[in-house]
């Protein structure tokens, strides 16, 4: 009996020794880069070692974590540092328990540069499938990685997917904002946007000054926005809409949120096939967009998309009115330059016709002398607007012409040539 006993414990002495000679080589190997033979010995001394102590087993999955984000192989990698969480830390080997605290971080971070490297090489779907790997790792730290998966999704196509994660994202009450700090340099005055950590440095430093804090916007808009337009995309417009104003009654006065309403009535009006459903979704539009001119006065693009919508209608002098406010509020607006002067010269079709239906009594004659006085005061109205566009943008092709052709109504045979000439140099270069 007691030679039986000293065989076994023989034995295990012989296993002990032979599990601690294949740890060191996967060691070295680690060491020297060497991943994939590493690998290897991993596979064959698996069932040796994980019949092991508990502190050869955390050593073995700790290599194989190792081993596992330097090949790519990031699932086992995780399964891996999963086996070794569950090992008691008071078994882990001292190496292992220097390290495994930052294992995880090591992990995450090689799957989400993989996954930006997929996106780099348009490989989208790809990256979504990484960094949901990512999130699920840590679902309360890792959030961002759930985001940027949706957004991987969008553009692999694959909008189930991406739906499915804004939702998650939507009902989790994710908005993405974090804070942002910065200091000004005293040497050349300018702003520094730095870490928090620099920022708890510099803060009291004398080269630099006026510290503060600040915050990122919110990716919520964005966020029930691009759920709202995938409902779209699968022709389910009411749960576009729901989407959409569940969160406006959590930020009801946020105007990012408002637009994204008002872009969705207009994108479902555009797609629809029916009149009336059309003109029921460009009217909540213009709706909101007296309500986003409401919280924003300032915002020259809303004065603009009313100006539109109003065109559209027919309601040129509204129209008229939201493009001049656009410009007020934005000197450069070129488009909102074109489309003044196009509702401008909406007037022009109906003198034209009525000149040309007129006889040649003397009373017609008359009128045809009003009539052409009017139009020329149309014209003379578009003159400066269109003067100050090619101020802004002296290459305008359409503005050039209109301006030409008007010039040449007017009689200003001088700017005309010069406009003809200067249309003849862009054209041919």
């Amino acid at each position: 009996m007691r030679f039986i006993l000293f065989i076994i414990l023989i034995f295990f002495g012989f296993n002990s020794q032979g599990q601690k000679k294949e740890l060191r080589k996967i060691d070295k190997l680690i060491i020297e880069s060497f991943y994939e033979e590493a690998k290897d010995e991993l596979n064959i001394s698996k069932s040796l070692i994980l019949s092991a102590d508990e502190k050869y087993k955390a050593q073995f999955y700790f290599y194989d974590a190792k081993v596992s984000v330097e090949i790519k192989d990031f699932k086992n990698a995780i399964s891996s540092l999963n086996s070794l969480l569950k090992i008691n830390k008071t078994a882990y080997p001292t190496k292992v328990e220097q390290e495994y605290e930052s294992l995880s971080a090591v992990i995450s971070n090689s799957i989400v540069n993989a996954a930006v490297k997929d996106n780099q090489d348009g490989n989208f779907l790809d990256a979504a499938d990484k960094l949901i790997m990512a999130y699920e790792m840590d679902k309360d730290q890792y959030t961002d990685y759930l985001y940027f998966a949706a957004g991987s999704a969008v553009n692999g196509k694959n909008y189930d997917k991406a739906l499915e994660y804004y939702i998650k994202l939507k009902d989790s009450g994710y908005t993405g904002v974090a804070d942002e700090y910065y200091v000004t340099n005293n040497e050349t005055g300018l702003e520094e946007k730095v870490s928090k950590t620099e920022f708890d440095l510099l803060k009291s430093s004398k080269d630099y000054s006026n510290p503060r804090t600040g915050q990122t916007e919110s990716r919520l808009p964005e966020i029930v926005k691009n759920i709202a337009l995938i409902y779209v995309q699968q022709g389910k417009n009411d749960l576009a809409e729901n989407a959409i104003r569940e969160a406006r009654r959590i930020q009801p006065n946020d105007v990012s949120l408002l637009l994204n309403e008002a872009d969705l009535y207009i994108r479902i009006s555009n797609n629809s096939n029916d009149e009336d459903e059309a003109l029921l979704y460009r009217n909540k539009f213009k709706d909101l967009m007296q309500k986003a001119i409401e919280l924003d006065p300032n915002n020259g693009i809303l004065y603009y998309n009313l100006g539109v919508i109003y065109a559209e209608q027919g309601e040129l002098a509204l129209a008229k009115e939201n493009y001049t406010q656009a410009i007020v509020l934005i000197p450069d607006y070129v488009d909102a330059y074109l489309n003044l002067v196009s509702v401008i010269l909406e007037d022009e079709i109906k003198i034209v016709e009525e000149m040309n239906s007129l006889g040649n009594s003397s009373k017609d004659n008359m009128k045809y002398d009003e009539l052409k006085i009017e139009r020329e005061d149309l014209y003379k109205e578009c003159v400066p607007l269109l003067e100050n566009l090619l101020k802004v943008s002296p290459e305008n092709i359409d503005a050039l012409n209109t301006l030409k052709n008007i010039y040449g109504v007017l009689g200003n045979n001088d700017g005309f040539m010069q406009l003809k000439a200067k249309i003849e140099e862009l054209q041919v270069n």
